[in-house]
């Protein structure tokens, strides 16, 4: 019963975690579980029939009983909800169909990324062309469409027919790479499309929410305001970022400041920005009418009102949303006056998100912004108790002191407090949701504390003298109209403003700058952390914080164990890695490039001699360098300058490599009729090598594999798939199943 009672103002804590338990089993391994809506209907039933027995035999154990089966109903409801969200499941889904789709109908369903030679979006299929005959159909397709003249970005709710077949979204196709299927996939994109001007056309505009398609449009009127007052470039990119959500104008450079620096979070409209505007709306109510008669409720209202159409006029986006839902919840809970704890109304919130999506609990955003939250209510009070300096400040007051030495003391104490304050914000906020930062980005950037206690501040302030300037340019356009006299000098106000507004947001981009060049070995980078990995450390970081509250010595204990498992986990991974040798040809578009691997240690060669960009490095190479933690990792273009323990031969465009001993062939051009059978363990044809099943017999017979690497068109590994398989050889290609790993001979 004391159990009972400890746990009962946490009620939607308990069901938060059995429906988040409920939806993680279906997303590791529920895809193959039978229809599970009438077990949920079923437990339903049970439910009743076991209330009603509990309150016929009136025992306490039966009333736990039935608390426990809920939970677990709660569970099934969270396999279930997640499940019935899965479109691929339903019988008219795109990668149900066996025949060849010849065209489909679908509506833009997102505003468009930017990118530098394309726009990238969703579409929503509602019907295709299968044999001649159109047939309804679902699916999301994840489409490029080339930014050219003449070609218009896409707009969100234009309904759009198109001609081909879309693909089935690739898996990772190199070692450690990114899985931007299974991302896509979280979000009911099971297809990829390329899709020339000449592949579509619009039909019409039938947005699949009128509410999105107007507050995109008001989104898009409001970026204009800024692109009209702040002059400078980079200002601009950034405003419209910090207040609106808009990041495509936002260069590289800038991007990867913020990452390095642990401020990435002020780019996006996210429950920072709706929370500065929540504090400061409740501030100003209750100044300016805090006594007045109903303030709870029409302050409530005020308080809704206001962010939900901040929620509206930056597009509706995910992140905003979902802060606004939190928000919302915590300001009725408020209203109400409910007796229940802040932990009970977060978890509310995240209930009706996760019955709104199951998939949410995949989004980054989502967990981010939980764990944040979570962290800060319970250990901001905690650190922030550690000092109180408005109490240092004023047992140094004496009352011999002058009056400005005790302001003085007073003001000091005041400002340390708020810097303390923060830093406790900050700290509460990192303890929570490092790990996850681990897990995804690999890096923790130590410069954390002194960007966020600088950046955060003034990044305020800019967002709200950015509203402010949305407000002002309003009003004057409005005066303007009623009285056209004034409309010119009126500008000047908005004009002045954004001054404001771009010298603040010249400030903190410096500073955060500043920051990367004055500590630039305070990033820590290259940091892989499994999903067990992961869970240890929140293991870890949760019992020590139950041992600092309960004070027992066993919880200490625990968490040393768990550290213990952690650290046996990552010694043995470095133990197996240290040992394993291995060669790979990588996947990288219209590129020839191998990597000869020892350990942690690299030597990354590009065959045709021309070095890779910083874009196919990041995400093509580095991420299997984190895999493997690697100390070193080396590149080299072309066979001469590579330290590559091998001895070339260059003939007819042919490279014979000895590595390891594991004897490679490189194919560029032709083999000569005359060359003498040479045996090696795979041969690599590039560049579209002009080569017959015969002649690779003759020369390396038939048991090696033939790699095409990502230099060979498409045509022709098609045609010589073909030829070489009926031939008797084994072929792999890189371009299609991902790159080609072999491991030298023991």
């Amino acid at each position: 019963m004391h159990s009972l009672i400890r746990w009962a103002p946490l009620a939607f804590v308990r069901l938060v975690v059995a429906l988040a338990a409920g939806i993680l089993t279906y997303l590791y391994g529920g895809e193959k579980l039978p229809e599970l809506w009438p077990w949920l209907l079923g437990g339903f039933f049970l439910i009743v029939f076991g209330q009603w027995w509990a309150a016929k035999c009136g025992s306490a154990g039966a009333n736990d009983a039935i608390g426990l089966l809920a939970l677990a109903v709660v569970f099934l409801a969270g396999l279930t909800s997640a499940q019935l969200a899965t479109e691929s499941r339903r019988l008219d889904h795109l990668s149900q169909l066996t025949s060849p789709v010849e065209f489909y109908r679908a509506v833009v369903d997102e505003n468009p990324v930017v990118r530098p030679a394309t726009y990238a979006t969703t579409l929503r299929v509602s019907a295709v062309r299968v044999g001649g005959r159109w047939q309804p159909a679902v699916g999301g397709i994840r489409v490029s469409v080339p930014r050219e003249d003449g070609v218009a970005a896409p707009l969100y709710g234009e309904v759009w027919l198109v001609r081909g077949q879309p693909a089935p979204a690739k898996a990772p196709l190199n070692p450690g790479e990114f899985d931007y299927r299974r991302y896509l996939a979280y979000h009911q994109i099971y297809h990829q499309q390329f899709i020339h001007p000449d592949q579509y056309r619009i039909l019409a505009f039938l947005p699949p929410s009128y509410v999105r398609a107007v507050s995109l449009r008001a989104a898009r009127v409001l970026d204009g305001v800024f692109r009209r007052y702040v002059t400078a470039k980079r200002e601009y990119a950034m405003a419209s970022a910090l207040v609106l959500g808009l990041r495509d104008d936002i260069d590289q450079e800038t991007k990867q400041a913020y990452a390095n620096t642990g401020t990435t979070h002020i780019m996006a409209v996210s429950g920072l920005q709706v929370g500065l505007l929540f504090g400061l709306i409740t501030w100003a109510l209750r100044r300016l009418f805090g006594a007045a008669p109903g303030f709870r409720y029409w302050s409530a209202g005020v308080g809704l009102a206001v962010i939900w159409s901040y929620a509206f006029v930056t597009g509706c986006s995910a992140s905003v949303l979902r802060a606004a839902v939190m928000f919302s919840f915590i300001i009725v809970a408020r209203v109400t006056e409910r007796q229940s704890t802040m932990y009970n109304t977060l978890a509310v919130a995240a209930f009706v998100l996760l019955c709104y999506d199951p998939y949410l609990l995949a989004d980054v955003g989502f967990q981010l912004s939980f764990l944040a939250v979570l962290s800060i209510v319970y250990l901001q009070p905690r650190i922030a108790g550690w000092v109180d300096f408005r109490e240092i400040a004023a047992r140094r007051q004496r009352p011999w002191q002058s009056r400005p030495v005790r302001h003085l003391w007073k003001a000091s104490g005041w400002a340390a407090e708020w810097v303390w304050q923060a830093t406790a914000l900050t700290l509460a906020a990192q303890v929570a949701t490092f790990p996850l930062g681990l897990y995804y980005f690999h890096q923790f950037p130590l410069s954390f504390l002194l960007s966020n206690l600088v950046a955060v501040p003034l990044s305020s302030g800019a967002l709200y003298v950015g509203l402010g300037l949305l407000a002002v340019t309003g009003i004057t356009h409005v005066i303007g109209a009623l009285v056209p006299a004034f409309a010119s000098g009126l500008d000047v106000v908005p004009r002045l403003v954004a001054v404001v507004l771009e010298n603040i947001i010249w400030a903190f981009n410096e500073y955060i700058f500043w920051i990367g060049r004055q500590m630039p070995q305070a990033l820590i980078s290259g940091i892989q952390l499994s999903a067990p990995q992961t869970w240890l450390v929140f293991g870890v970081i949760l019992l020590l914080l139950i041992f600092l509250t309960a004070k027992r010595l066993a919880w200490l204990g625990l968490a040393c164990a768990l550290l213990g498992v952690f650290a046996g986990s990552r010694a043995w991974a470095a133990h197996r890695i240290s040992t394993d040798e291995e060669l790979i040809v990588y996947s990288i578009p219209r590129r020839s490039v191998c990597g000869f691997w020892q350990g942690a240690a690299a030597d990354i060669v590009t065959v045709d001699s021309l070095p890779l960009s910083e874009t196919e490095r990041t995400y093509r190479i580095v991420p299997g360098s984190i895999q493997r933690a690697a100390r070193r990792v080396s590149y080299y273009q072309g066979w001469q300058a590579a330290p590559v323990p091998a001895r070339l031969q260059a003939e007819d465009g042919l490279v014979l490599v000895v590595w390891r001993g594991l004897r490679l062939a490189f194919v560029t051009g032709y083999l000569s009729p005359a060359r003498q059978p040479w045996p090696v363990d795979v041969v690599v044809l590039r560049r579209n090598a002009r080569v017959r099943p015969a002649e690779l017999a003759a020369v390396f017979g038939k048991k090696p594999p033939i790699v095409f690497d990502s230099s060979c068109r498409s045509w022709y590994v098609a045609r010589q798939d073909s030829l070489l398989r009926a031939a008797g050889f084994h072929t792999h290609d890189v371009t299609a199943q991902g790159a080609f790993r072999q491991r030298p001979r023991q």
